[in-house]
């Protein structure tokens, strides 16, 4: 079958490679020509493990080309996923201006039958405006049904997450498009979930608010770990076996991330607001994640008495490990907390260093974990790369000017870290 993916940054990129390889041709259009050059070239713009390879795989079989013209990949394809930017305004309401423009140029381009398909996060009753967009642009009002398809990639396991996901969702609004969607994704085995467009457009900021929220609830729970003295990793153990709570997501840590969580947080709670819902629970979410960030430096603050001239070490930069992703990371909260105070930072990462400088050019970036230690007045781990879980912990600590080490998402076993001869704290522990 015949597939558009129009955007080409996480979503778009790794749907669009993944649509290719399960058998269909797929053009992908990006209005940036310096990535569809890239891309064209053989590069990959984004940082996604296995990404490289399968684009290369499938644009050696001809199922995946580049563009940047959305009337070529419109007239080419049957279905045309709108997989561009959504990112908040100052009110936390998504901007849809590039939604409303991809909308109108397609329907210049329309000439004959088209599945339009949401792809990108939007609010609920995007679907109608798209259809409403479409039909105000095209020159012809034909036949075309708009779909809605959201996406649960996480970064880092994103290809993996397309090819074996929990569940499809697909919100439509004829037989003859839930035929078609059906067809498309009949290669991937997962159940498919077919519903209207509205609550497909609802599933997504409503399953995305509730991992944030579980993951702010265990981080509360730490607090009250660390003030009775109990073990937050025992604590999550034991409501993790509980099938109706599951372990995932129950690891406290120095906060989430990211550009999904906290976006579609905010905006979850602006289009409830809208819809005329005060959503405080959200609110709360919100609160607890942000002081969780800010309780990092705290603790180190409160080892060291003052941070004032001294030189603090950060351990991972991107909001998880596996990506390069840096936005909306914790360790960018952290490094300016540390800095109000009078800290200097020095900090390295595997992947997301160049993507950091961008935002924080006034930290030393180091080229390994042990220049991060050298003459450091503290530590403090923020993203659990497994290059970290593994390295040499006594020459770390002889590198180090105090030996202070702040665990931000629990990797390392607080006696051993004691016995080493670090000042420990770790998060609920």
């Amino acid at each position: 079958m015949k597939v558009c993916m129009i955007g080409t940054g996480y979503v778009g990129l790794v749907s669009g490679a993944c649509f290719a390889e399960i058998g269909n041709e797929v053009i992908c259009v990006d209005n940036d020509e310096r990535k569809i050059q890239i891309l064209k070239q053989g590069g990959v713009p984004i940082y996604e493990p296995g990404l490289e390879e399968l684009i290369k795989r499938n644009v050696e079989k001809k199922r995946l080309k580049f563009t940047t013209s959305i009337e070529e990949g419109v007239r080419g394809s049957l279905f045309l996923f709108i997989a561009v930017g959504t990112p908040p305004k100052e009110s936390g309401e998504p901007d849809l201006s590039s939604v409303e423009k991809v909308a109108s140029e397609i329907g210049a381009a329309m000439e004959e039958y088209k599945i339009i398909v949401e792809k990108s996060t939007v609010p609920v009753q995007t679907g109608k405006w798209v259809r409403t967009i479409v039909e105000r642009f095209s020159r012809k009002v034909g036949d075309f049904d708009v779909a809605s398809n959201p996406e649960f990639l996480r970064e880092g396991s994103a290809i993996d997450d397309f090819l074996h996901p929990d569940r499809i969702v697909l919100g439509i609004e004829s037989k003859r498009a839930e035929e078609l969607l059906l067809e498309l994704y009949k290669p991937i085995e997962a159940p498919k979930i077919v519903t209207d467009i509205v609550s497909a457009e609802l599933i997504k900021h409503a399953s995305n608010s509730f991992l944030a929220t579980k993951i702010s609830f265990i981080n509360a729970i730490s607090i009250v770990c660390e003030k009775s003295g109990a073990d937050i990793l025992k604590v999550a153990e034991g409501m993790g076996l509980d099938k109706r709570i599951g372990r995932d997501f129950l690891n406290a840590g120095a906060g989430f991330g990211g550009f999904c969580f906290p976006k579609d947080l905010k905006a979850f709670i602006a289009i409830a607001a809208k819809l005329g819902y005060d959503f405080q629970l959200l609110k709360e979410v919100e609160r607890i994640n942000e002081e969780q960030m800010l309780r990092v430096v705290k603790k180190i603050e409160e080892v060291l008495w003052n941070l004032k001239d001294k030189k603090i070490g950060i351990l991972g930069l991107a909001f998880k490990p596996n990506t390069d992703d840096m936005r909306f990371a914790p360790s960018i909260t952290i490094i300016k907390e540390l800095q109000r105070q009078g800290a200097s930072v020095k900090a390295y990462d595997p992947v997301a260093m160049n993507h950091a400088k961008e935002l924080m050019p006034d930290i030393e970036y180091c080229s390994n974990a042990y220049q991060v230690a050298d003459g450091v007045d503290g530590i403090i781990l923020v993203t659990e790369w497994d290059e970290f879980r593994n390295f040499d912990l006594k020459r770390v600590k002889d590198l180090m000017r105090q030996p202070i080490f702040i665990d931000g998402r629990n990797i390392f076993d607080p006696q051993e870290m004691k016995r080493l001869g670090f000042i420990y704290t770790g998060t609920g522990r």
